[in-house]
């Protein structure tokens, strides 16, 4: 009997991921090592240094960590994402042609804090043999949301000034892997970090402008908490930290109630997320007598366009803040 269609899909998915793992064993070595956790390339660069030519060769997941090193590297590293607009990194899945590019690299940096989960595999494997970075490395963990016993809220780029503070791990990554750089690093990296204490002070002032009972943020998933403490807005969503699980019945009705009870304006589509969801709590509002309106679109795990504003993570983070504002003022 041939198998069915799921099936089918099932044993292709298995077979390209069985393919790309075999790829990365070729081209980085065939060390184990512990899923993308913390410090995964600390032990591959203590022994590396660049030696070829400029600029470096960067390979970065996801387009808000291409801005740090970007700002970081400068003219002496060429940044390649491997997510581009749209792309949610929750569910992404390295292709033959990523893990190519990744293999290629002289360096990679990711986010970390189990954001690029599929990618797990891959980069653990990378960090044997590459100097392999998350981005998120030397935060405290103190100040991170924490989901569960030993995992954390990823989306700490909502936090501008938390996000600021992944600037050290990148100076200190490209300055410890090209030491002849090392003070353009850290000049490059302090000139970017003063213009995110400046966009920081602005988030602030611009929520500070919402009328306290008005400052509720409805999404579509938990990514926007980081943002909540930070500039004193409540959050709430349908689905959870990561995309992966789906959003059940009872999510969406007590999202209704509430939106209809406190009379809220104004709920927000992503640009990485289905708004399937969204359009349920609108029209389940609309059945209880509220009309709710969707406020606008917001960047949540992927920035805009490249050579657009919101195709950098200033401009995104100011999208979202001057979009949120809008609606609920």
């Amino acid at each position: 009997m041939l198998p069915a269609n799921k099936d089918i899909c099932a044993m292709r998915e298995m077979t390209c991921s069985t393919l790309l793992l075999v790829l990365v064993v070729s081209l980085t070595g065939c060390h184990e090592q512990a899923d993308g956790a913390a410090n995964v390339g600390q032990t591959a660069t203590a022994a590396m240094h660049f030696s070829g030519k400029y600029p470096l060769r960067v390979v970065v997941t996801t387009g808000m960590v291409a801005d740090l090193v970007g700002h970081v590297g400068g003219s002496f590293v060429e940044v390649t994402p491997l997510m581009g607009e749209g792309v949610d990194p929750h569910l992404y899945k390295a292709s033959t042609g990523d893990v190519a590019r990744l293999g290629e690299a002289d360096a990679v940096f990711y986010s970390g804090l189990h954001l690029e989960g599929r990618m797990g595999d891959v980069l653990s494997r990378l960090a044997n043999r590459k100097p392999t970075f998350a981005a998120t490395d030397l935060l405290d963990r103190d100040r991170l949301l924490k989901v569960g016993p030993e995992q954390f809220d990823p989306h700490v780029w909502f936090d501008v000034a938390l996000w600021s503070e992944c600037l050290t791990q990148v100076e200190q990554a490209l300055a410890g892997y090209d030491p002849p750089h090392a003070a353009d690093y850290r000049r490059q990296a302090a000139v970017y970090r003063d213009e995110l204490a400046s966009l920081d002070a602005w988030c602030r002032e611009q929520m500070a402008a919402i009328p306290t009972e008005r400052r509720a943020l409805v999404t579509a998933h938990d990514a926007f908490h980081y943002f909540g403490r930070a500039y004193d807005i409540e959050v709430e969503a349908i689905q959870g930290i990561s995309t992966q699980a789906e959003a059940g019945v009872s999510q969406i009705n007590d999202l209704v109630d509430l939106i209809s009870r406190r009379k809220i304006k104004a709920v927000f589509v992503e640009t990485s997320v289905s708004e399937r969801n969204i359009r349920a709590l609108v029209e389940g509002c609309a059945a209880r007598g509220h009309r709710v309106e969707i406020g606008g679109q917001l960047f949540s795990d992927a920035m805009g366009k490249p050579g657009t504003p919101e195709g950098t993570y200033m401009g995104m983070v100011r999208h979202n803040v001057e979009t949120i504002r809008r609606a609920l003022q």
